[in-house]
């Protein structure tokens, strides 16, 4: 209770700081293990939406599988593949480091959001821009309640926030009466 009571609230604050923005909060799949439920739960009561719940509910292509790949082309056409091979009808959200990962990922379309990992504000606001209303956009990395506001106004769709569940501090409650 005393953990579900911060996320939520830490949420809602969150929520509070970029409500005079378009852009969504989205808590990521980082929970303490074996309370994810509860968790993303908690993100929800507090007014941000959930990412993702696990790995079967989205393509996510990350700098590690774009490396593995041997670049952001190969790991989308393979992934397109795989999907249609297995009959799968799942999201692909992609992560880019810079704005030349930004533009092969347009070039190869198909995509439904690309993840701006980590970038500064200057590239997030020129990726935005540049990506327009091709797909939809997210900041990552390093989001927090001090620099959301300015992630916000880059005009991106969505900043997701781990610490709203991998470390957040627990309210201390008592059920001690008075």
């Amino acid at each position: 209770m005393q953990s579900m009571s911060s996320i939520a609230t830490k949420t809602s604050y969150l929520n509070s700081l970029i409500s005079e923005t378009d852009t969504k909060l989205l808590d990521t799949r980082k929970t303490t293990p074996l309370n994810r439920i509860i968790e993303k739960l908690a993100v929800r009561i507090g007014g941000a939406i959930n990412h993702r719940f696990g790995l079967y509910d989205m393509i996510l292509i990350k700098d590690n599988h774009i490396d593995f790949a041997g670049g952001i082309s190969n790991a989308i056409k393979r992934t397109k593949k795989y999907l249609k091979e297995n009959n799968k009808n799942l999201e692909i959200t992609v992560e880019a480091r810079n704005i030349d990962e930004v533009a092969d990922i347009l070039n190869e379309g198909g995509i439904t959001r690309i993840l701006l990992d980590n970038l500064d504000y200057k590239t997030t606001k020129k990726a935005v821009e540049l990506i327009g209303n091709k797909c939809e956009t997210e900041s990552s990395g390093r989001i927090t309640e001090k620099n959301i506001v300015r992630y916000a106004k880059c005009g991106v769709n969505y900043v997701s926030v781990g610490e709203l569940t991998h470390s957040i501090q627990n309210f201390d409650l008592s059920l001690k009466s008075v």
